[in-house]
């Protein structure tokens, strides 16, 4: 459909893109990966037709309509949500006048039996037909659909698009772009500014309704839901790959080990051969099998293993002084803005050396909360800082605060204090701005450099309380792979706002839940948190279903109210056999989930009794056995929470 044919581009003698070919097909859904600056966002300019390469071309055909969203762009905001979004069937419109203007002709013809009568009927009939296709009189409806399925609320429709902030009016413009229905569709980081509901919603949006996709985006999960072909861009060549990212890792991994030995046993074999050249070079008796042996040297093709970026995020957080036992309590906290309460009544302890996760849809408080904890904002009820903690804030916005007149180096060297100076150079090596790259302007770096670099300003002084506000925007995978491994390394307190499930799986013991205007405190990880989550739906579902049954009509006959009693034992309604098979799905997992947990708390039980009989016993006892006893103590006290969180679950579904 689209053809991509050697291209090649170039800035300041320096190729992003060496005589790279490729084909997008119908249907295809693509994942274009690769380290911040490879030249992902490029290479969806090019093919979108902002941006030209320096050689090559990209073939589009004539009736093939392109959609890109990009990273960033200046939005206008003189209209509101629901005028805004209609601009997307602005060629319905136009095809409809069209129609309209066929109609009136052909009303005024009586030439029934000529040529161009026979035309015009063809015209109207293939116009009416791609309006159809298009869905041209049910947009409202799409829309609507579209809106909501992005997050908002129908009372947003009409408000004007000024009142909201960039990461929403970047909704609005997704929600253009999907229902313009585009036959390829290019989205640079779509998921930046949505949450989790929104993203798993438009995973389903993508899977069951566009064309083609080209994305280029960090979340892994998002990813592998949505694309079934992976291009990497590395060293200004392209990897194909007909599989989704995490089977790529792999083929890759394969593929890359694979040539390694291929290329050793070769470059053996001409050791040798050349060995044996050599040694025989100047005897007559063997100067037949001399020959011989240089032709066939000559003749052998040179294995090439492919080059590896072997550039990588050196990251690691300082040790964490110890801060008292309880870093952060909140009682009864709230924030209001006018007369909307953002939430209200939230109640909750975080420990030390906990790592938790604040999630919800956008505007339901997450970084409100936070900038309650930093103290930037008023608010009411109470909420204590533990003693000695020192707060290290990586705020959403903090990569786009940076002044773009100064260099990488100027950057660090304006906020870096005593010994620290004598180590810049080193400490942007290891964040990949080593060399040249540290006299790079500001303004010229990718949104994941410059997350980097907010980052590095971060680490210049040891912290015990990290809060992180979405600070995987713009991180490539590898790069968040890093981060993730030094946060799960940090012997602090962590508190991520993300909206990646991925980055959050195996991160994070517990969830805290920002929805209609109240905090939830949810024990286990992520995953955990959108499971409960989606049997909760299900149960919301079966009961809408039960008030919307109509009630029997009364007849002359009918016998005195119910009693209370009798109400609870009338029959419930059948569950239809998909509904049932649902039901029994989940079942069997909360059963699963107790059994794993009970499981886990003999184990515990057993580390626990063990480490206690050790110190009853007294003598030499190792150095680490009390940090032990603590980590398995509290190890098995989460244990417990999990279970009997599970076991809450399956109680529920026995009842129903």
């Amino acid at each position: 459909m689209i053809s991509i044919n050697n291209l090649s581009v170039e800035f300041s003698a320096h190729s992003l893109f060496d005589n790279i070919n490729y084909v997008i097909n119908d249907k295809d859904r693509i994942a274009l990966v690769g380290k911040n600056g490879a030249g992902k966002s490029t290479m969806l300019k090019i093919i979108a037709g902002l941006q030209q390469p320096t050689s090559g071309s990209v073939a589009i055909p004539a009736d093939v309509t392109v959609g890109y969203l990009p990273q960033t762009m200046i939005l206008t905001d003189n209209l509101t949500v629901r005028q805004e979004v209609a601009k997307a069937f602005s060629h319905i419109d136009e095809m409809q006048k069209r129609l309209d203007r066929l109609n009136a002709e052909l009303a005024e013809r009586t030439d029934y039996e000529s040529e161009s009568y026979h035309a015009l009927i063809d015209s109207m009939t293939t116009l009416t037909d791609r309006m159809a296709i298009m869905g041209a009189g049910n947009g409202e409806a799409e829309m609507e659909k579209t809106l909501l399925g992005l997050g908002f609320e129908r009372t947003d429709f009409d408000r004007p698009t000024s009142e909201f902030s960039g990461g929403w009016r970047m909704r609005i413009e997704l929600a253009k772009l999907l229902l313009r229905r585009p036959d390829v569709l290019l989205l640079d980081e779509p998921t930046n500014h949505l949450d989790i509901e929104s993203i798993q919603w438009l995973e389903q949006f993508l899977i069951q309704k566009a064309k083609a996709v080209v994305l280029v985006s960090h979340d892994r999960a998002f990813i592998d839901n949505v694309t079934h072909r992976t291009i990497e861009i590395s060293l200004g060549k392209i990897y194909d790959y007909s599989v989704n990212y995490s089977k790529y890792v792999e083929l890759r991994r394969e593929r890359i080990e694979q040539q390694m030995r291929a290329y050793a046993n070769q470059q053996k074999q001409i050791a040798d051969t050349e060995a044996f050249i050599e040694r025989f070079r100047y005897k007559a008796t063997k100067a037949v099998q001399v020959q011989s042996r240089m032709k066939q040297l000559a003749k052998i093709e040179r294995i090439e293993v492919d080059e590896v970026d072997t550039s990588h995020l050196n990251l690691r957080f300082p040790p964490a002084p110890r801060s008292g036992d309880f870093p952060v309590i909140a009682d009864n906290v709230g924030k209001a803005y006018g007369d909307h309460q953002v939430f209200d009544n939230a109640t909750f302890t975080i420990r030390r050396g906990e790592k938790v996760a604040f999630v919800g849809k956008n505007g339901q408080g997450k970084s409100t909360l936070v900038k309650c904890i930093m103290g930037e904002i008023p608010f009411t009820g109470s909420l204590k800082i533990g003693h000695n903690v020192k707060i290290g804030y990586f705020a959403q916005n903090q990569a786009s605060l940076l002044d773009e007149t100064l260099t990488v180096f100027d950057t660090i060297d304006r906020v870096a204090v005593g010994d620290i100076r004598t180590k810049i150079r080193d400490i942007l090596g290891a964040f990949m701005f080593g060399g040249e790259a540290s006299d790079k302007k500001v303004k010229v770096l990718s949104g994941g450099e410059r997350t980097r670099l907010a980052m590095i300003k971060l680490l210049l002084e040891p912290v015990n309380l990290l809060i992180l506000d979405e600070p995987t925007n713009h991180l490539d995978m590898k790069t968040k792979d890093i981060l993730k491994q030094a946060i799960k390394d940090f012997n602090g307190t962590v508190i991520v706002v993300s909206h990646d499930r991925e980055f959050l799986d195996g991160l994070v013991e517990k969830v805290y839940e920002f929805s209609g205007g109240k905090v939830t405190e949810c024990l286990g990880g992520i995953y955990d948190f959108l499971e409960k989550k989606r049997i909760a739906s299900l149960s919301e579902l079966e009961r809408s279903d039960k008030a919307a049954a109509p009630a029997p009509a009364p007849t002359k006959a009918a016998p005195a109210p119910e009693k209370a009693a009798d109400k609870a034992a009338a029959p419930q309604r059948k569950l239809s056999y998909a509904e049932q098979r649902e039901r029994d799905k989940m079942m069997k997992r909360a059963r699963r989930k107790v059994e794993d947990a009970e499981a886990e708390i003999t184990r515990l039980e057993a580390e626990v009794k063990a480490i206690e009989d050790t110190l009853a016993a007294g003598g030499d006892l190792p150095a680490d056995i009390y940090d032990r006893h603590a980590a398995v103590t509290k190890e098995l006290e989460n244990a417990m929470s999990v279970w009997e969180l599970a076991t809450i679950e399956l109680e529920e579904f026995n009842q129903n």
